[in-house]
């Protein structure tokens, strides 16, 4: 019983306060966003010294690519940018100019790029999901380091052929599960790990997509079809298996999956709705999916849209995509195959089980956690949680700020650039070999899916 010593809790809250220190006020960035709009958090530079800046190429000038290539903008010294392959000319030129890039090295497609001796340290790979698997096996046949979004690929195999072909190679592979950069994941596995739960027996983890993103993405988006991207477990939610086997530090066993397109279908058209939203629809006004609404009058996520700075230009542009395009496409006349709701149970190892949800229909952003241990239990929600010790009932309190990634994207930008530098792949948090278990999680997730079974995971 000396774990409910007085001495032992003064231990145990000395330590919860020495975990919980520091990371309150982070600096953010004075100009550069993410996809959502929201000011990305600064990395901690101070063990970052380079050699020389890493020299790479992206491939993909869209949102992603503008994200992890921004870094070179805010940190030149550590990063430069110096080719681009991106078939949409205005991103092309766009990412030219920001970066300073030589005409001589822009390209139109990836396999442009690979045509010419190798000219950079590394590529940032940030093309469509279905176009991450022949980029990548490339770029590691001919020696360059690689920054890699997630998901890996769009099947198992494929995933398993570069992380064997990384290895064969001896060339660094980061994955961007950038949520393992996130103060707040960090600060949960810390406490998870030094024991000051007792043993965690269970968690459950939770993503409200928001109704608005799901239709944005999922529905009118670039990930609307799993066919021809990835399914949504691991298009939107790879992250999160990942980060719930991170924190615990085990292996996964087993995965059941449940889940539907309930929704966004043709049958449940309102009736007066039209194809487009342009199209004279009778309840546009009222519609929470108007892309009306949603891109014209409010102006929101147009993070895919190359738009002119300046009025009118610019709303003429956007009502060219709406009468053109996918986005401006009635949310229940797409031909969408992605769940709208998505649960799944695990099993790791010890018998610890986890839940994970994504759920489409929320009002809300922003990942919540929940982890149960013998002595202890932790809820939160990203930007903040709460711990409490059962031996006392006394209970702690973290909070954060950041971006919709918790901070994580530049943060993983930054290792990355040190394991480069060094050529050392135990600086990086997410090798291909620490992430692929995720993404075998949701291959066979949506097996238990389609097929009503439990399903074993097999590394």
């Amino acid at each position: 019983m000396s774990g409910f010593h007085n001495s032992s809790f003064e231990s145990r809250r000395s330590m919860i306060k020495k975990l919980l220190m520091g990371v309150a006020a982070v600096p953010l960035s004075g100009w550069a966003t993410d996809g959502s709009g929201q000011k990305l958090m600064l990395p901690d530079l101070s063990g970052n010294k380079v050699k020389k800046p890493v020299t790479a190429i992206t491939l993909g000038a869209g949102s992603r690519g503008n994200v992890y290539g921004n870094y070179g903008v805010e940190y030149p010294d550590q990063l430069d940018i110096v080719g681009v392959a991106e078939p949409i000319p205005i991103r092309n030129s766009r990412y030219c100019e920001k970066h300073n890039i030589d005409s001589k090295n822009s390209f139109t497609t990836w396999e442009h790029v690979f045509e010419r001796p190798k000219f950079a340290d590394a590529v940032l790979i940030t093309t469509p999901d279905d176009l991450h698997y022949g980029p990548c096996m490339k770029a590691l046949e001919m020696g360059y380091d690689i920054l890699l979004e997630k998901p890996i690929a769009p099947t198992e195999q494929e995933c398993r052929d570069i992380l064997a072909l990384a290895e064969k190679t001896g060339r660094i592979v980061a994955v961007c599960h950038v949520l393992r950069y996130a103060p707040y994941f960090q600060k949960l596995r810390e406490i998870i790990q030094a024991g000051l739960l007792g043993e965690v027996v269970s968690i459950q983890h939770f993503e409200p997509i928001n109704h608005v993103h799901m239709s944005h993405s999922y529905v009118r988006g670039n990930w609307h079809n799993s066919k021809q991207t990835t399914p949504i477990i691991l298009a939107k939610s790879c992250h999160d298996l990942d980060i719930i086997k991170w924190m615990l530090e085990k292996d996964s066993k087993k995965i059941q999956a449940f889940g539907e397109l309930s929704w966004f279908r043709s049958e449940k058209a309102p009736e007066g709705s039209t194809q487009r939203c342009t199209g004279g629809c009778a309840i546009e006004g009222e519609c929470p999916y108007s892309a009306l609404k949603i891109y014209y009058r409010d102006r929101s996520y147009l993070h895919h849209f190359d738009l002119p700075a300046d009025e009118p230009a610019r709303g003429e542009k956007i009502m060219e995509y709406l009468k053109n395009s996918d986005y401006g496409k009635c949310v229940y006349h797409m031909d969408n195959d992605q769940p709208d709701h998505y649960t799944t149970n695990i099993l790791f190892e010890d018998d610890v089980t986890a839940t994970f949800s994504m759920e489409a229909f929320t009002s809300y952003h922003g990942r919540r956690t929940r982890i149960m241990g013998s002595m202890g239990d932790i809820v939160g929600d990203m930007s903040s949680f709460t711990w409490t010790d059962f031996r006392t009932g006394k209970q702690e309190t973290w909070e954060g700020t950041g971006d919709s990634h918790g901070g994580g994207d530049w943060r993983l930008v930054a290792d990355w650039i040190k394991a480069v530098d060094q050529q050392d792949p135990n600086l990086l948090t997410s090798t291909i070999a620490a992430s692929i278990e995720s993404h075998i999680m949701g291959f066979e997730a949506e097996k238990s899916r389609k097929k009503g079974t439990v399903q074993s995971i097999n590394l």
